[in-house]
C-alpha cells in the first residue's frame, strides 16, 4: 500500500543515476511496508539504529561485521544466486565471506600450512583442474585458497600464526593442474564477539560453518569464480550459519599412505573448477 508519506519520499528520489534511483526507491517501499506490517515501537527502531551503529564500530581492516550479517542473514547468498546463473556444468559460485585477504604467491605443490596447525591437523593434499565448462583446461589460471586452521581460526585472527598462513596463490599449469599439501579444515563457530553473534544467539541459531576451503578462480575471457569446497560428512552442512553450501560443492576426502611427495598417512581432496565464459548469456547469443 502506499501511504500519502510514501509517495512524498518517492516523488524526491530524482538522481542523475537511473539505477541508484531504482534501488534507492525499491528500499525505501520495502522500509515503509516493513514499518506498516510490524509496527516497531520507537524504542525498538532506536535500538535497530544503535545495533547499525555497533556494527560499524566493529569493521576493521581485517573483519567487516557488515558481510558477516549479510551472510548469517542469507542475503549474501541470496545476491549470489542473482548474480551468477551459467551453463548446465559450471561449478557453482558460493558466499566469500568476511576473511580475505591477500595470499602470498606458491609453487605447485607448496604446503599452505606452516603453524602450529601443521603438527596437531591431518596433513591433506588437495588437487584439480581448472576448466571451461566443455572441459577444456585453462593453463595460466590463478587460484586464490584461504582456509582457517584445525582450531577454526584464519590467519588474520589469530596471534600462533604467521599472516599468510593458510593461504596462497597458484598458477595452473599447461594442463589446468593445481595442487597443494595443507592440513584438513575443521568446522567452526563465525565470530561471535561482535553484533552477528548477538543476533544469532536472539533468533536461537548455532554459528557453525562446516568444513570447508575457499576459492577465488580467475582466468583471462571468462567470469572470476568464488566458492568454497565443502567436506562431506560434516554435522553442519545441512545447517550452515552462513547459507553457503551446495550440493555440488562437497567433495569426500579419500585417505592415502602414499603419492603427492607426502610421508605417511594423509586425506587427498580431488576438485576440479569449472568456469563460465565472460560473454555468456542466458539466452545463448
Amino acid at each position: 500500500m502506499t501511504t500519502p508519506l510514501l509517495r512524498q519520499v518517492l516523488v524526491q528520489i530524482n538522481g542523475s543515476d537511473p539505477r541508484l534511483n531504482e534501488i534507492v526507491s525499491a528500499l525505501v517501499a520495502h522500509l515503509h511496508a516493513f514499518v506498516e506490517e510490524v509496527r516497531p515501537t520507537e524504542r525498538e527502531w532506536l535500538a535497530g539504529l544503535d545495533f547499525l551503529i555497533e556494527t560499524g564500530k566493529m569493521c576493521t581492516p581485517d573483519r567487516n561485521e557488515f558481510i558477516l550479517l549479510s551472510d548469517m542473514l542469507g542475503a549474501t547468498s541470496a545476491v549470489d544466486d542473482v548474480n551468477h546463473a551459467g551453463p548446465e556444468g559450471m561449478t557453482p559460485s558460493s558466499v566469500e565471506g568476511p576473511f580475505h585477504s591477500p595470499a602470498p604467491a606458491r609453487e605447485l605443490g607448496a604446503w599452505i600450512s606452516s603453524g602450529p596447525e601443521r603438527e596437531r591437523a591431518v596433513p591433506t593434499v588437495v588437487h584439480g583442474r581448472v576448466l571451461d565448462c566443455d572441459g577444456t583446461p585453462l593453463p595460466g589460471a590463478v587460484v586464490d585458497l584461504w582456509q582457517a586452521g584445525d582450531t577454526g581460526l584464519y590467519d588474520t585472527q589469530d596471534a600462533t600464526q604467521d599472516r599468510g598462513n593458510l593461504r596462497g596463490l597458484f598458477t595452473t599449469d599447461a594442463d589446468g593442474r593445481y595442487w597443494f599439501r595443507t592440513i584438513r579444515p575443521s568446522s567452526y563457530p563465525v565470530p561471535t564477539d561482535g553484533t552477528g553473534g548477538k543476533l544469532l544467539h536472539a533468533i536461537g541459531r548455532h554459528p557453525m560453518r562446516p568444513a570447508h576451503l575457499h576459492y577465488r578462480v580467475t582466468a583471462p575471457g571468462y567470469r572470476t569464480l568464488t566458492t568454497h569446497v565443502f567436506l562431506a560428512g560434516d554435522p553442519y552442512l545441512d545447517s550452515d550459519a552462513a547459507f553457503a553450501v551446495k550440493e555440488e560443492l562437497i567433495c569426500r576426502p579419500r585417505p592415502r599412505t602414499e603419492g603427492w611427495e607426502m610421508d605417511g598417512a594423509y586425506e587427498e581432496i580431488e576438485f576440479d573448477l569449472k568456469l563460465v565464459p565472460d560473454d555468456w548469456t542466458e539466452d545463448g547469443t
